[in-house]
């Protein structure tokens, strides 16, 4: 018998983030050592949360209003090169980073710290080489001199 193959499901990166933040809080409560960060960080690691979902919608915003998709290896309408997007190819993904390493500084500890640069090669793996295909193949020229142009990162 011959079953049609199940819809594959599709994990978007807030979900990622949103498992990040979740290991991070348990690493936290887990191996509380190292717990070097003064409050005044911790009060600073509040405001790059605050700073990193800003510049999310922002970057999101700009997706909206020119007419294509946030989500991602979805094909897109448009190549969003204004705002955020001109000092880094990936705000919305920078902009999660960003809330996370706010997020370490909150707790306070060392041990969360370890999940931020495993989350970036999470989405740089996942999600960022293939949408860079992707818009390489939708726009050709225009996006290969954006991408000479403006960092992946910052």
């Amino acid at each position: 018998m011959n079953e049609a193959a199940a819809p594959r499901v599709r994990i978007y990166p807030p979900v990622y983030l949103l498992l990040s933040a979740l290991i991070m809080v348990g690493l936290d409560l887990a191996l509380p050592f190292g717990d070097v960060i003064p409050s005044a960080f911790r009060k600073l690691g509040a405001g790059l949360m605050v700073a990193g979902l800003a510049l999310d919608i922002w970057a999101a915003g700009l997706f909206n209003r020119a007419g294509t998709s946030v989500r991602p290896l979805e094909p897109s309408s448009a190549l969003v090169t204004r705002g955020p997007f001109r000092l880094t190819r990936n705000p919305m993904y920078l902009g999660m980073v960003v809330m996370l390493v706010g997020l370490g500084l909150v707790l306070g500890s060392v041990a969360p710290f370890a999940i931020v640069p495993a989350f970036v090669l999470l989405i740089e793996h996942r999600f960022i080489r293939r949408e860079e295909a992707m818009l390489e193949g939708t726009f050709g020229a225009a996006y290969a001199e954006y991408k000479s142009r403006v960092r992946r990162w910052v």
